[in-house]
């Protein structure tokens, strides 16, 4: 963790980089980048390559509201790398602020899949790299950190440092604020706020920062603790809901009365909330339902969400059917429509198989022939789509590239994970069509390649689901043309 930066900061030169922090869509493309893998695997490694201690907001220890320590970073630090990735408003909010305040040492980098930067940025030099979405490819990573390093030391190493604020080169001579005496005002208005954390935090975590505090959920989500990571993710949530009521309070009439809350934050405390079980399995179901209502599920245009709201409402449908409830063919219904809407507007495998195998279950317990046959027929297209994209995403990432292989543990389990899960939907999408002997093949090769055996597990049982609501073939209502009767 890093300190507010003061006069009394060490002399090694800093770095502050302005970008989203986790999963982000970008609505460009329709792609969830994982923007943290940007920069650990690329920007920190570049800016500390380059001799200069590197700093994101939340790395930031602070009591009381970010602000006014990530608006003296914006002010103080020698160099300011901006990451425009997914478009994302904060960081060009605040490129901005650097811009007004500093007429050079700032650096804007983005990922490829924004094509056309808005008219203010299109004439200030981006630097851009390629993006796989989970992670950054081992290739990539090496070249884009020499990059950046290369841009930051030939940036420091010219006295005096050339202009690459738009501020400053179109207002010819005007005058950069006075730092020391700007510092030193700032400062002055730091508050001091003790009640940080709620009543239930750990004495300790006073200090802690939002980036301390979902380590410790990446960490108890890999270890199957769902009960502490949904408990670490509400702490989070609260600290968050307090710093938007101190905002409102500090500036009631400019801030909106309801801020939105953390899309990433709500989708992870969704799934902890659901995979917890707890009080009962229906009983944590509908708390996450409760928990993605604020992302308002109906008209969202974000596909984490949807597939989030459709997983709850296919798990509910599971549980009602399965106990003779009678809302389950409503929890059907609306877990058919979230990854319906998630699959066209992302065009993914995901939504795609798991709209496909819904479509099915409502064939085969629908009363209309003509309904049924819609629903099958429609399911059998989705799965021709499917197959197509996992052969398109398996031949843009071959299993022999190095962006597959040498890389550390974690990335290779992420890359590993990912391509078994590309090989057993595009298995379980020849299994729906009936194509068993290429579907057998294909999951062959997945299981052969899963990381955790649960994996296999998972597929397994769904492959069991999906021959179970196959096996009523609502073709029969059709008539063979030969005969007149049901085929």
């Amino acid at each position: 963790m890093e300190p507010t930066p003061t006069a009394t900061t060490p002399t090694q030169r800093t770095c502050f980089v302005v970008m989203g922090f986790g999963k982000k869509i970008d609505f460009e493309t329709g792609r969830t980048l994982d923007l943290d893998m940007s920069y650990q695997n690329m920007i920190k490694p570049a800016v500390e390559a380059a001799g200069l201690r590197c700093i994101r907001a939340d790395e930031i220890v602070h009591s009381g509201m970010i602000d006014v320590p990530m608006y003296q970073w914006l002010l103080n630090a020698d160099v300011v790398v901006a990451d425009l990735s997914t478009s994302n408003k904060n960081a060009f909010y605040e490129l901005g602020v650097r811009h007004a305040l500093r007429p050079s040492t700032t650096i804007i980098v983005a990922e490829d899949g924004i094509k056309t930067f808005p008219f203010d940025v299109n004439h200030v030099a981006v630097r851009q790299y390629h993006h796989l979405g989970e992670d950054i490819g081992s290739s990539e990573a090496r070249r884009f950190q020499k990059l950046l390093t290369d841009a930051i030391q030939q940036i420091l190493a010219k006295t005096p440092t050339d202009q690459d604020s738009p501020v400053y080169t179109f207002l010819q001579g005007l005058t950069p604020p006075a730092l020391k005496e700007l510092q030193a005002a700032v400062q002055s208005a730091t508050p001091v706020a003790e009640d940080a954390l709620p009543a239930t935090a750990a004495p300790d975590a006073t200090a802690a920062t939002h980036s301390m505090l979902m380590a410790q959920v990446d960490d108890a989500q890999k270890q199957g603790n769902w009960l502490q990571v949904k408990t670490l993710l509400e702490v989070i949530r609260s600290m968050q809901a307090q710093g938007r009521q101190k905002m409102k309070q500090a500036d009631a009439e400019v801030l909106a009365p309801d801020a939105p809350e953390d899309p990433y934050l709500l989708q992870r405390l969704a799934l902890a909330t659901y995979k917890s079980k707890l009080p009962t399995e229906e009983a944590a179901l509908l708390a996450a339902r409760d928990v993605l209502k604020p992302l308002d599920p109906a008209t969202t245009h974000n596909t984490e969400t949807l597939g989030m709201w459709g997983s709850v409402h296919k798990r509910l449908w599971e549980l009602a059917k399965a106990t003779g409830g009678a809302a389950a063919p409503q929890f059907l219904d609306e877990a058919i429509r979230a990854y319906e809407r998630g699959y066209y507007l992302r065009n993914d495998y995901y939504n795609g198989i798991n709209f496909a195998f819904l479509l099915n279950a409502r064939a085969a317990e629908a009363a209309s022939p003509a309904e049924a046959i819609a629903d099958y027929v429609l399911a059998q297209r989705v799965r021709k789509e499917v197959i197509a994209i996992c052969e398109q995403w398996l031949t843009r990432h071959p299993a022999d590239t190095p962006d597959e292989a040498g890389q550390p543990a974690d990335d290779q389990y992420k890359g590993a994970a990912k391509r078994y899960w590309v090989l057993a939907t595009r298995g379980e999408a020849y299994a729906g069509l009936g194509q068993e002997e290429q579907a057998n093949a294909i999951l062959q090769e997945a299981y052969g390649l899963a990381p955790d055996g649960w994996m296999k597990t998972s597929t397994e049982e769904q492959l069991a689901k999906l021959r179970a609501v196959l096996a009523t073939n609502p073709l029969r209502f059709i008539a063979a043309p030969a005969t007149g009767q049901p085929a």
